[in-house]
Order: structure tokens, then sequence, then C-alpha cells
């Protein structure tokens, strides 16, 4: 005859084996609450003997210490929770929060009415990373999540901010393609709503401004797709264009990706670089020129701000660094 599975012990188990009530259990095990050291080690015996396990889901239920990590991402619509970025911040999450037993989730807050208050109110969430922040969503925050937030982009006397260099790192590309001969740069953006999508704009629109080059910018949405067809205009608008600087990889391909069915020679007719550089980067024909955007490391110390609820310095910015390829 097969023996039936194990069944779990649970606090009632051990509650009747010490002889206490079920809320002294509860206070020893999560070691708090009024309990005398003569009842607190009748009942660490009896779990001791009944082999109890306490669930790690309940007991941060219980505690109001949450189990997940949500990264809330800010976008126009939830399709925002495709982009690639989105993976690697939830991953670079999910791996910080493993040693303190926290997973990580994922939550689309619309651009107009980033609402944070049911995070707020809901006892398993540990903290929140918020992606592509905004003014809004920084106002959003309730006062019960202070100190249990991080941003990555900007952020205030509330929300500490960790960030790359999106200024400097767009400066090194630029300045690389200027060196280079180029001269005639255009650059696709990204949507005007991300403050942190300035940062690069400016040092575009500052070199070419210091060189005495007109600038040419072209709106973007940081996908393919929209490189894809920004590269067209650009090449409708200015057909004399040597050099496009797009605001990320993705948009970089989607350009390369039209250059080609224009019989442009990348990098002979127009160079192409982008910013991120992506694993698929230095896998493209031709190879991507871009520049580091370490977002595991800033995802990453973001979390385990949230995670030990340490302040820190409130402002962290990453460096990053050309990566030159082939294509520029």
């Amino acid at each position: 005859m097969t023996a039936g599975p194990v069944r779990q012990m649970r606090l009632e188990d051990v509650a009747k084996e010490a002889g206490v009530s079920r809320t002294t259990v509860s206070r020893v095990m999560a070691g708090s609450g009024p309990v005398s050291a003569a009842t607190r080690d009748r009942v660490r015996e009896a779990a001791r003997r009944l082999d109890y396990r306490p669930d790690p889901v309940a007991r941060a239920l219980a505690g109001g210490s949450g189990f997940r990590l949500v990264v809330a991402v800010v976008g126009t619509t939830a399709q925002v929770l495709e982009d690639p970025y989105v993976d690697r911040a939830v991953a670079a999450a999910a791996q910080a929060g493993a040693p303190y037993g926290v997973g990580a989730s994922l939550q689309w807050l619309p651009r107009q009415a980033p609402r944070l208050d049911r995070l707020a109110e809901d006892r398993s969430v540990r903290g929140v990373v918020l992606l592509n922040t905004t003014e809004a969503a920084l106002a959003a925050v309730p006062m019960s999540l202070r100190g249990r937030v991080a941003s990555i982009g900007i952020g205030s006397r509330w929300v500490p901010s960790f960030d790359v260099d999106n200024g400097g790192g767009a400066g090194a590309v630029l300045r690389h393609l200027y060196a280079t001969g180029r001269r005639r740069i255009a650059m696709v953006t990204g949507p005007q709503w991300m403050p942190c999508a300035w940062r690069s704009v400016e040092s575009y629109q500052g070199l070419m401004r210091s060189a005495g080059l007109p600038a040419r910018l072209v709106a973007g949405d940081f996908s393919a797709g929209t490189g894809h067809r920004a590269m067209r205009r650009v090449l409708r608008r200015w057909p004399d264009t040597d050099a496009v600087f797009a605001i990320n990889d993705a948009t970089a391909l989607g350009a390369l990706a039209a250059l080609r069915e224009e019989g442009r020679k990348v990098p002979d007719d127009v160079a192409v670089a982008g910013f991120d550089d992506i694993p698929f980067a230095a896998l493209s024909a031709p190879a991507l020129t871009t520049a580091s955007h370490p977002v595991s490391r800033i995802v990453g110390a973001a979390a385990t701000a949230v995670l030990n609820q340490t302040p820190g310095p409130p402002n962290v910015v990453f460096p990053s660094t050309l990566v030159r390829r082939q294509s520029a």
C-alpha cells in the first residue's frame, strides 16, 4: 500500500503541541510581540519536534514586509512592457531580490495617470523600482511607499534615482562621428515626455552648435519600426546625410534596415550609431557602434537600495563609454 503525501505542519499544529494560542506561535515565529522566554522556548521546541517550516510568503504577509519587488514601467500604452530593456530590468531586479527571498513582478503605469496607491496598499509589495520615470510618477508616490521606491531616471527628495550618463555616452558617440569626418549628422530622438531622453538630445544639439553645423532631428520612440521610418524621413528631407545617431540600439537597427533597402552602404555612405550596447548590437550587419548602458548594475543597485531601505546618495549615475564597431 502506497503511503499518502506528508501533510505540511501548520501554525495550529504547533500551537496545539505547545499548548498555546495560534497568535502566540505567530509572534514567536515572527520574533515580535510580548512573549515570555519560557513560552518562546516551548513553542520553538514544539516546532522542532513537528519539523514545522514557516511559509516565507505567509510570514511576509503577516509581517507586512512583502515578498515581491515590483518593477513599475511608465508608458503611453501597455506595449512598453514588450521593450527588451524592460526584460533586462526585471531580470536584474529578480537577481537582486533572490538573496532576500523576494521575487520580481512587472506592472504598467499609464503615463497620464501613474497611480501607485494600490501598490502601497498591497502587503505583498516589498518595494518598487520605477522605470521611465516622469514628474507625474514621482508626485504619485504615496507617503506609505516613501523609503521603498527607487527610480531609474529622475528622482526626488523622497525617491533616489539610479541611471546611466546618457549625455556623456551620447557625447562620446557623437564626438567619434565628428572625428571620423562626419558633418551632416542626423539624430532620431526618443519620446519627448521622457526626461532622460533629452540628455542625449542636448548632447547632440551642443555638438552641432559648437561645430557650427545645423541640427537634423527626427522624432522616435525607442522602437526598431520607428527607427526604420525615421531613417526614410531623414533621407527624404536631407539626402546628403552622412551619419545618424539613434537614441537607442533598437532604433539604430531599424535605421540600418532602411539604409540597406535604399541601397546605401554603411558606413561608407552613412555611418550609424546607437546607444545601449544590447547583445544583438555586436551581431548586426555591420556590427553596431554604440555606447554602453549597464542596465543590470543600475537596476540591481536600485533594487538593493529598496530591499535594504538604505537611502544612500540621492542620485547615482553610472558611466557610459563608446563601443566602436563597424557601422561607424
